[in-house]
């Protein structure tokens, strides 16, 4: 397995993370569990605001907290400059009770209900992201009514498909989200915008997809959002002072993933906006982005604990963990790849061709689809990396399952920032009619 930031071998053999062994972790804190390496989130915040710095533009790096969402992630964003993207009432609530500056969130999503752009209206959020005209003129019509005046982008969709796989891609014109370039929709949104009194029109946003290893499609986006910038410019002397160009930097999965350099990308994208609004008679726009995954994805390692397996001659042999897709369910969904490790043998030959299978009753909860590992029995703990990203935040009690606990890990300290959901958490919502009640005590 590939050891992404802090992660080593230490002298007893043992897979460490951030200073932690994670046999002792295990030992306090059972599994499955998330640990997080605190170092390596940090790092990665600090490569995007280092290599905006460096283009000498004006810039926002805003985390995308669906990728990992929680108080703990909230402040540490926070404390490395970056703004904080959310995508509904519970993202937008966690942040506040995080005490993360408001003026520093911007609100995506395709469906804010009104009690979610009331919240966000109340809490003084720095900017609405509008992807339809629905919500545009009920955003409007909200601030009106508090006397507010909202900053808002417009979410565009430029007709660019990335390279990814397509329940993760959403820059193409099919797509759920935003106002379309091609169809003219984008352009009557842009000029609808701009005539409301209530919201202040800062620019435009756009999102190709996710787990992108390329720079072209960002630069293709930024072609397009610009040249549609200068139509409205000549035809209506409207400007924009953001142009945002969404997420999607890929990470290393497995050694088939070949990401590039933070630097790489924020420099394609600079010099993309740069060359295409140098022809505009306005100012450069301020450039936006929200990495989520790049930031968290390789900072996580899910531990498991091996239980049964199932050896079918000639076929596959089957290594069952305490978790599966209630903790994880990207394989299921997405078909995503990932490398492990036996953690607490992680010297030896890694030399058995496995599958790794989860707990949940279904034939399809499967973590992992043919992996060498080394011989793992009952009771070995296996680290799956790369799981920082879109794992606990998809996480569900499938089959009643408790969701694990969140261990963040730094210089060989380790602090719990969620704690592991007990029993009572389970059925803490769960209530009982008193119908029901009653036909109990008949039959006691």
């Amino acid at each position: 397995m590939y050891l992404h930031g802090t992660s080593k071998i230490n002298e007893q053999g043992h897979l460490e993370i951030g200073g932690c062994d994670t046999v002792a972790l295990k030992e306090q804190y059972g599994t499955p569990l998330y640990i997080m390496d605190e170092q390596l989130i940090r790092q990665r915040c600090r490569e995007y605001m280092d290599a905006f710095r460096a283009t000498g533009m004006q810039f926002q790096v805003a985390y995308a907290s669906k990728a990992f969402c929680t108080m703990a992630m909230c402040r540490l964003v926070e404390e490395e400059g970056l703004s904080l993207d959310v995508v509904s009432d519970g993202e937008l609530y966690t942040a506040m009770q995080a005490g993360f500056p408001v003026e520093r969130i911007h609100f995506h999503g395709n469906n804010k209900t009104p009690e979610e752009l009331e919240l966000a209206l109340d809490a003084g959020i720095g900017c609405f992201v509008v992807d339809n005209l629905i919500e545009l003129h009920l955003l409007n019509a909200i601030a009106a009514e508090k006397g507010l005046q909202p900053k808002i982008l417009l979410r565009v969709t430029p007709g660019v498909e990335a390279h990814t796989h397509e329940f993760i891609s959403t820059g193409q014109e099919d797509s759920k989200f935003g106002f379309d370039i091609g169809n003219g929709s984008a352009y009557e949104a842009v000029v609808q915008a701009d005539q409301l009194s209530s919201v202040e029109l800062l620019g435009l946003h756009s999102h190709i997809g996710s787990q992108i290893f390329e720079v072209d499609g960002f630069e293709v986006a930024a072609q397009r959002v610009a040249e549609f910038a200068r139509q409205l410019q000549r035809d209506k002397g409207i400007y924009f002072s953001v142009i945002n160009l969404g997420g999607g930097f890929g990470i290393r999965y497995t050694a088939e993933d070949s990401p590039l350099q933070v630097a790489d990308y924020v420099q394609a994208i600079a010099n993309s906006i740069q060359k295409n609004f140098a022809d505009s008679d306005g100012a450069v726009p301020q450039i936006w982005i929200e990495p989520g995954r790049s930031i968290v994805g390789d900072a996580g390692t899910t531990l498991y604990t091996v239980g049964t397996s199932k050896d079918i001659p000639g076929i596959r042999k089957y290594v069952s963990v305490d978790g599966g897709m209630s903790d994880n369910p990207r394989t299921a969904l997405y078909d995503a790849k990932y490398e492990a490790v036996i953690a607490n043998r992680a010297h030896d030959d890694s030399s058995e061709l496995v599958s790794v299978a989860g707990k949940c009753c279904e034939s399809g909860d499967m973590l992992i689809w043919d992996i060498e590992l080394a011989h793992p029995v009952s009771g070995d703990l296996l680290a799956v990396a790369c799981t920082g990203a879109y794992n606990y935040s998809m996480a569900s009690n499938y089959n009643r399952l408790r969701r694990p606990a969140v261990v963040l890990v730094s210089e060989g300290n380790s602090d719990v920032i969620v704690s592991r959901e007990s029993y009572a958490d389970l059925v803490g919502n769960d209530l009982v009619p008193a119908r029901l009640q009653a036909s109990a005590a008949l039959r006691s």
